[in-house]
C-alpha cells in the first residue's frame, strides 16, 4: 500500500461511516418530544425568553445559545437543527480519532468508525446537548495533550455551558493531564477554565439564582426522577422502558444469532463498564511504567474522562443513554488493546494492529448488535430508500417528520383550523 493511500484510506473510511445513513436520518421521524424542544427552545431564545425563567430547561443553556445563534444565521428549521446535530456527532466522531492517532491511523479509524455506529442511530440528528457537550469535552482533551491549555480550557467551560453534569468527567480528565503540567500551565488552564465558564454568571443574573438552581439542580435530580429512572440493572427478560418497548414494534430483522433484546442492554452494560475499567487500568499501568510517556498520559486522561461518564448510564441505563456513554469508551478501546499488546510484542505490528481493530466490532456483533449494528444498517437502508415509515407534518415552510400516518394526516387537518382559530398571545397545549 503507498504511503498516500495508507494516509488517507483510514480517513475515507470513517468518512463513509458518517455519511452513508446521512440521507436516511435526515428524512426519518426523530425523537418527537426531544427534537420539538430544540427547535422551540432556541426560537424562543431568539425572541428573548431565558431558559430555567420563562421555560423547562434542565441542562446547561449553551446548547440553548449555540443553537439559537445558527438559527439566527440559516433560519429556523429541521433541517437546521438536525445538520447542527450531525455537526456534533461530526465533532466526537474526530476528537476519538484525534485522541488515538499516536496509536496510529488504522487503529483511530477503528475507534472513530465504532463511535460512529454506536453514537448516530439512537437519536438520528437531533441535536441535543449531551453530544456536543461530550465532543467539546473530548477535544478539550485533545487540546490538553498537546499543550494548547487556553484552548483546553475553553473548550471544558464550553462542554460545561452544554451540560453540567459533564464536570466529573472534564474535572478528572484535566486532574490527570495537569499532573505534569508546570505551575505555570496550571494556572492558565484554570484561568481560561474560569473565563469560559464566565456566561453562567450572565445566565444566572439573567434568569435569577432561585430560578437556575430549580431548574438545573433540583428538577432533574430530585422532582423528575420518577419518570426517569429505570431498573439497574436492566432485567434480562423483558424491556423496562416505554420507549424501548415502542421501537421494537417495528425493528428491523437481524439475520445472525443473537440474545434477546432485553438481555443484550444487560450486557451493554457490563461491557460499559468492563471497557472503561479497563481503559483506566491499561492507562495507569502504561503510566506507571513509563512517566515520560505522552501517548501513556494521553491513555490514562482518555480513560478518566470515559469514567467520569458512567453516571449518564446509570442514572438511566436505556439505550440511547448507554450509547451517548459508550461511545467515547468503546471507541477508545482500539488504542488500548494496542498499548497492551505493543508493550507484550512490538515487533508483531500488523497483528497488534488487526487485534485491536476487530475487538470492538466484535463485541458489538456478539453482545449488543440489535442497538448498534442494527439500527446503523436500518438508518443506512434508509438513505437508499429501504424500510423507511417517515410522513411529514407540514405548516406554511415549517415540516417536522412522524412516523405515524394517521397522526400525521390528524395534524395537518388540524393545523389551518388552529390558525383561523389562533389570536396573537394563544398557546396550544
Amino acid at each position: 500500500m503507498n504511503a498516500r493511500l495508507q494516509r488517507w484510506l483510514p480517513v475515507a473510511i470513517v468518512g463513509v461511516v458518517l455519511v452513508l445513513p446521512l440521507r436516511g436520518l435526515l428524512r426519518a421521524p426523530g425523537p418527537p418530544m426531544e427534537e420539538g424542544f430544540m427547535l422551540v427552545f432556541p426560537e424562543r431564545v431568539l425572541h428573548g425568553d431565558i431558559p430555567n425563567k420563562d421555560f423547562l430547561h434542565l441542562y446547561g443553556p449553551g446548547s440553548l445559545w449555540a443553537l439559537a445563534s445558527v438559527f439566527k444565521v440559516f433560519g429556523t428549521s429541521l433541517w437546521t437543527e438536525r445538520l447542527t446535530g450531525y455537526a456534533q456527532q461530526i465533532g466526537l466522531v474526530t476528537a476519538v480519532f484525534a485522541i488515538a492517532r499516536p496509536w496510529g491511523r488504522w487503529v483511530a479509524a477503528a475507534g472513530a468508525a465504532v463511535t460512529a455506529i454506536i453514537i448516530v442511530p439512537p437519536i438520528g440528528l437531533t441535536a441535543l446537548a449531551w453530544v456536543g457537550g461530550v465532543a467539546l469535552g473530548l477535544w478539550a482533551m485533545v487540546a490538553i495533550r498537546r499543550d494548547r491549555v487556553v484552548l483546553a480550557g475553553l473548550l471544558g467551560a464550553a462542554a460545561l455551558l452544554f451540560r453540567l453534569d459533564l464536570v466529573v468527567a472534564i474535572v478528572v480528565g484535566f486532574v490527570i493531564a495537569a499532573r505534569v503540567l508546570p505551575r505555570e500551565r496550571r494556572l492558565r488552564l484554570l484561568m481560561a477554565l474560569g473565563a469560559g465558564l464566565s456566561p453562567y454568571v450572565v445566565h444566572i443574573a439573567m434568569a435569577g439564582p432561585g430560578n437556575v438552581w430549580q431548574g438545573m439542580v433540583i428538577d432533574p435530580i430530585f422532582n423528575l426522577r420518577g419518570g426517569r429512572r429505570l431498573p439497574l440493572p436492566p432485567s434480562w427478560s423483558h424491556l423496562d422502558g416505554f420507549l424501548q418497548r415502542a421501537g421494537q414494534l417495528n425493528a428491523p430483522p437481524w439475520p445472525l444469532p443473537a440474545a434477546p433484546s432485553p438481555a443484550q442492554i444487560s450486557l451493554w452494560l457490563g461491557l460499559l463498564v468492563a471497557v472503561v475499567v479497563f481503559l483506566v487500568v491499561v492507562g495507569w499501568r502504561s503510566v506507571r511504567r513509563d512517566p515520560t510517556s505522552t501517548r501513556a498520559r494521553t491513555l490514562l486522561v482518555a480513560a478518566a474522562f470515559s469514567a467520569g461518564l458512567l453516571g449518564q448510564a446509570f442514572q438511566r441505563a436505556d439505550t440511547t443513554h448507554l450509547a451517548w456513554v459508550s461511545a467515547v469508551p468503546l471507541g477508545l478501546l482500539p488504542m488500548a488493546i494496542r498499548e497492551v499488546f505493543d508493550h507484550r510484542d512490538v515487533q508483531r505490528e500488523r497483528r497488534n494492529v488487526l487485534v485491536a481493530v476487530a475487538t470492538p466490532l466484535l463485541l458489538l456483533l456478539v453482545l449488543v448488535p440489535h442497538f448498534t449494528l442494527r439500527t446503523y444498517a436500518d438508518a443506512t437502508a434508509q438513505t437508499f430508500g429501504f424500510h423507511r415509515e417517515s410522513y411529514t407534518i407540514r405548516h406554511g415552510d415549517r415540516v417536522f417528520y412522524y412516523g405515524r400516518r394517521d397522526a400525521v394526516d390528524a395534524v395537518n387537518a388540524m393545523l389551518p383550523d388552529v390558525d383561523r382559530l389562533a389570536k396573537p398571545g394563544d398557546r396550544l397545549f
